[in-house]
């Protein structure tokens, strides 16, 4: 008989959720079919229900760069979860559009989001891009907010995720996903600092 010792050293993980105040019982499970495998299902993001009662992530992408109102490409960070086909707009009520093209290997600190259309409106960088429903003058979100990911899961293909939904809470917002002020202000019960 032999004793094995391994060394390790634990890494210590920033959380954006500083309190939890109210969640739902027991989680959720999120959908990963529009999710892109072996990325992260981040916390601090909004997730929305369908009618079938699973829940979906509310697609956002934060800006790398600034993009005026004739855009048609935009430079967004690494892991989103955007898709060609997808409808992105800056904010519910702002014009919607769908992807035709994500370059993801041209550079390796940013994708390049393509669309059909300019969005038409004027972004900084750190603005975010959202998921609509479809191409419209005046955008909805694809899923109606929620809650909001308790905790970072990651994504595995073919296999939705339970996750904790926090639906009363607060976040760091420098450490949760980029949102636009629609998207925040459509869940008036969680609190970005």
């Amino acid at each position: 008989m032999s004793l094995k010792i391994d060394r390790k050293q634990d890494v210590r993980t920033a959380h954006a959720c500083t309190h939890n105040l109210a969640d739902i019982p027991n989680g959720v499970t999120v959908s990963a079919a529009d999710l892109v495998a072996g990325g992260i299902l981040p916390e601090g993001a909004y997730i929305g229900v369908d009618e079938a009662g699973l829940y979906h992530l509310v697609k956002t992408a934060k800006l790398t760069e600034a993009a005026g109102a004739t855009a048609t490409t935009y430079k967004v960070a690494k892991g989103h979860h955007f898709k060609p086909g997808d409808f992105i707009a800056s904010d519910a009520g702002a014009k919607a559009y769908a992807i035709t093209s994500i370059d993801t290997s041209s550079d390796p600190t940013y994708d390049t989001i393509t669309v059909g259309t300019t969005l038409g409106a004027s972004l900084k960088a750190g603005d975010a891009l959202v998921q609509a429903k479809a191409e419209a003058a005046k955008a909805e979100f694809k899923y109606v907010p929620k809650a909001v990911l308790g905790d970072s899961y990651p994504v595995e293909a073919l296999s939705n995720h339970l996750a904790a939904a926090v639906t009363i809470g607060q976040f760091k917002a420098a450490l949760s996903p980029a949102a636009p002020a629609g998207l925040r202000a459509a869940l008036p019960t969680v609190n970005f600092i």
